[in-house]
């Protein structure tokens, strides 16, 4: 799977990955549909990011636009991945985690693409 890394960092990865990746798509689709919109993607997203949103609804500034709070929430997700979890490991340089979740989504498409133009 990923070399070099424990597999407890990476599942903690994935997850915090896919909230990330969650919160960043609810606030994709908010900027194409309403919040109340009844397309069920966008019911899903907000019903998953929903809880979040409230969880971090403490330390979210009131000044803050209401369709970028889960850009906002997103970012602490980043921050966790890029910071927490390489110093969690013991690595000495920041950011050497280097996303488990992205790297294999994107040896995935390198893989298909490779398949597609028979590389």
């Amino acid at each position: 799977m990923v070399t070099g890394v424990p597999l407890y960092a990476v599942v903690i990865d994935y997850l915090l990955g896919v909230v990330m990746w969650t919160l960043i798509g609810r606030f994709g689709m908010r900027l194409f549909l309403p919040e109340e919109s009844k397309f069920f993607f966008s019911r899903f997203f907000v019903r998953v990011t929903d809880p979040l949103l409230k969880l971090f609804e403490p330390i979210t500034p009131g000044f803050l636009v209401q369709a970028m709070v889960p850009l906002y929430v997103a970012w602490f997700f980043f921050l966790a991945r890029f910071y927490v979890m390489p110093w969690i490991l013991g690595y000495s340089v920041v950011g050497m985690l280097s996303f488990p979740l992205e790297g294999q989504i994107a040896q995935g498409l390198y893989w298909i693409t490779q398949k597609l133009l028979g590389g």
